[in-house]
């Protein structure tokens, strides 16, 4: 069995490994200055309002109509309640998440050395800050250190290193993960899988405790979720938004979008470095159970991307965590044995730092999402003088900052959508009927003092989509005056309303 060099001969080459470090850790902190003053925008203060709303005394999914999932919620009123509704107070929160998720990184890069430890956490900091504004706190990357925890605690166990209490937070964090995104159940499943053929080479002995331990803890926060749910009268509305509405519907929209993937040159070196430093553990006969557990979490990476379908962006974020693991892990062993391997590793992953620098220098400005921000300020000037103690504004919107200015103007809505897409797509179905219904039914029983029309929907259409809802157009049109005081934002003002 081949050793890995001697200590001697990796100081040798630290110096190339260590000036890559030095390199990444430049570019990161570079990109998180500059990343300072990135606006809230997108779907975080989607999510912040849902969060208002819950704090403020609403029912999760039965007065506000979403998708995401409870842990999400949490997260976010634990944002609102410590950091404020603000930019500042978000930064602080997605730098801190990045942190921890970078640690967690090196956590399991950790027995491979410093520079493997170091270089992982710092790739995975730049590919986030390397982003831009608008993936900031994205629910794929508040997946990825409880991903990562999940995995490490796994591997801990099989190296005999924490026994069953490693087991025990493993199986807790990837619990936890489910209720941000239930596609983790599926690395949580693998897991378990990896678990049972374990301990039963150990035995019954070795095999029920483990068994119980991962289990039960994997089932904490879900159970503790829909318990949380049952009480506060949510789970009849949750039950039917995710079996009525979005596995059925929801789970195909966008999937006609062609592959989209921004920059897919960055995912050649990160890609073909990960699989290099696996190849090269493999050549050397230290393949190990991190370099397993790893390659598994790629894996699930891969399908945690093409399952969702929706090709966007921030669902890569689970891949490029295992891939900043495993880039960094055979570098300095590599070139300290001279390894054929050590010349495509280095030049990957230098690659890897070229492409995350043009990406963060490209995001960093944060052009578009600094231009949506000046929107809504622009849309809460607009609004804020006109609206009266008790008046509601219905915003018809997904994802342009409807539900941030609602935030801003701390209004509430006359019915619980957020957004408007889910009135304009399989409309001969049951379940798109029904809730055209009752958005109806909201807008006649509690008429707001405004309607707020973007321009923009998704995943197709623009202020003409109106037009597919007679319902909804006969009701602007016989009561609200039209107008279009910002480019891309039309307003609805209810006539004869002192």
């Amino acid at each position: 069995m081949r050793s890995r060099p001697t200590s001697g001969s990796l100081k040798r080459t630290s110096v190339a490994s260590g000036a890559l470090v030095v390199a990444f850790a430049v570019v990161a902190l570079t990109l998180a200055w500059c990343s300072r003053s990135w606006p809230l925008v997108h779907d975080a203060p989607i999510l912040h309002y849902i969060a208002w709303c819950i704090a403020g005394g609403a029912v999760p999914y039965r007065d506000v109509f979403d998708m995401n999932q409870p842990g999400v919620y949490v997260l976010h009123l634990a944002v609102l309640k410590t950091l404020g509704a603000g930019d500042l107070g978000w930064r602080i929160f997605d730098l801190a998440w990045l942190a921890l998720t970078a640690l967690a990184v090196a956590a399991f890069a950790a027995p491979w050395g410093v520079a493997a430890a170091a270089g992982g956490g710092l790739t995975f900091a730049t590919y986030h800050l390397a982003g831009g504004a608008w993936q900031a706190g994205q629910r794929d990357f508040l997946l990825c250190p409880l991903l990562l925890a999940g995995v490490l605690g796994v591997a801990r166990w099989l190296e005999s290193r924490g026994g069953l209490t490693s087991l025990a937070w493993s199986g807790a964090a990837m619990g936890a993960a489910v209720t941000v995104k239930p596609h983790a159940g599926l690395l949580a499943a693998a897991l378990g899988v990896v678990v049972v053929v374990a301990a039963a080479r150990g035995g019954v002995a070795v095999l029920i405790p483990a068994v119980l331990v991962y289990g039960a803890t994997a089932l904490l926060a879900p159970a503790g979720m829909l318990a949380w749910l049952a009480t506060a009268g949510a789970l009849g509305a949750w039950r039917e938004i995710v079996f009525a509405y979005l596995l059925p519907l929801y789970s195909r929209l966008g999937r006609d979008t062609p592959w989209a993937l921004h920059r897919w040159q960055l995912w050649i070196p990160l890609l073909l470095g990960a699989g290099l430093s696996l190849a090269a553990a493999w050549r050397a006969r230290h393949f190990g159970v991190r370099h397993g557990l790893a390659l598994l979490g790629l894996a699930y990476g891969i399908l945690h991307y093409v399952g969702q379908g929706k090709f966007w962006e921030y669902h890569l974020y689970p891949l490029a965590a295992f891939a900043s693991v495993l880039l960094f892990s055979e570098l300095a062993p590599a070139l300290a044995a001279r390894r054929v391997v050590a010349a495509p590793l280095l030049l990957s992953i230098m690659a890897a730092l070229v492409l995350l620098t043009l990406k963060g220098a490209e995001a960093s400005p944060a052009y578009w999402e600094r231009a949506k921000a000046a929107r809504v300020d622009a849309l809460v000037r607009e609004l804020a003088p006109r609206l009266s103690p008790g008046d509601t504004v219905q915003m018809l919107d997904t994802s342009d900052g409807g539900a941030h200015a609602l935030l801003r103007l701390h209004a509430k809505q006359p019915t619980r959508f957020v957004y408007d897409f889910h009135f304009f797509h399989d409309v001969d179905t049951p379940i798109v009927r029904a809730l055209r219904a009752e958005l109806i039914h909201g807008l006649d029983a509690r008429p707001p003092r405004f309607v707020v029309l973007f321009e923009q929907g998704w995943p197709a259409g623009g202020y003409d989509r109106i037009g597919t809802f007679p319902e909804l157009a006969e009701r602007l049109a016989a009561r609200y005056d039209a107008s279009e005081p910002l480019e891309g934002v039309r307003v609805y003002a209810k006539r004869h309303d002192p």
